[in-house]
C-alpha cells in the first residue's frame, strides 16, 4: 500500500512541478493545470488502448502467452471494468461492477464495452477542476485527493497497455504507440 501511495504522490507532484516550470503566459497556462494535464494523459492512453483493441484480430482475442495470465480479450474487459471502478470513485457514484472481463468474449462486444467504459470516464475527467481535484475521497480505504482516482486510472491503463503491447509483439503486430504519428491532411491546392 505504501508503494501505491508513493507512486500516487509522484504522479501528482511531477505534473505540478511541470506546471510550475511553464512560462507564466496567459495563453500557455490552462486555468486548471493539474486536472488538464491528467486529462491529456488519459486522452492519450485512451486512444492507444482503443486502437490496440481494434488492431488485434478477433482470432487472437483468446491468445495468452502462458496459462497464468489473462488472454487479450480479458485484458480489454479488465480495462473496461476499471474505467467504472476508478471513475465512479472520482464521480462519487456507485460502481456498476459490470464484470465485463468475465462476461464478454467477442471482439465487437469487448470494444463496445471499452468504448462505453471510456464514455463513463470521460464525465469524470471532463468535470474535474483543480478545485475539485483536492477534495478528499476514499481510495482503497485511505483518504486521498479526488484527482488520485483518475491518476491511478491512468497508471492502471498504462500498466495494461504494456501487457497488450507484449501480446501484439508476440503476434507480429506493431502497437499503436510505436506507429508513426498520423499525418495531417494535405491542404487543398489553390
Amino acid at each position: 500500500m505504501r508503494t501505491i501511495l508513493r507512486m500516487l504522490m509522484v504522479c501528482l507532484l511531477v505534473p505540478a512541478g511541470a506546471a510550475l516550470a511553464q512560462e507564466k503566459s496567459a495563453a500557455a497556462a490552462p486555468d486548471n493545470p493539474l486536472s488538464t494535464w491528467n486529462k491529456k494523459a488519459y486522452t492519450r492512453v485512451k486512444d492507444i488502448l482503443l486502437r490496440s483493441a481494434q488492431k488485434m484480430p478477433e482470432e487472437n482475442y483468446s491468445f495468452k502467452p502462458t496459462d497464468a495470465v489473462r488472454n487479450y480479450g480479458q485484458i480489454i474487459g479488465h480495462v473496461a471494468d476499471a474505467q467504472y471502478l476508478f471513475c465512479s470513485i472520482a464521480l462519487g457514484e456507485k460502481n456498476p461492477a459490470l464484470d465485463i472481463e468475465h462476461t464478454k468474449t467477442s471482439k465487437a462486444d469487448l470494444i463496445a464495452a471499452l468504448n462505453a467504459g471510456f464514455a463513463y470516464c470521460d464525465k469524470a475527467y471532463d468535470g474535474m477542476t483543480d478545485a475539485s481535484a483536492v477534495q478528499t475521497i476514499k481510495l482503497f480505504g485511505n483518504d486521498a485527493p479526488r484527482l488520485s482516482a483518475l491518476t491511478v486510472n491512468n497508471m492502471h491503463n498504462m500498466e495494461h497497455y504494456g501487457n497488450l503491447v507484449t501480446y501484439m509483439r508476440l503476434k507480429n503486430i506493431v502497437p499503436p504507440s510505436s506507429e508513426a504519428p498520423p499525418q495531417p491532411p494535405a491542404e487543398p491546392k489553390k
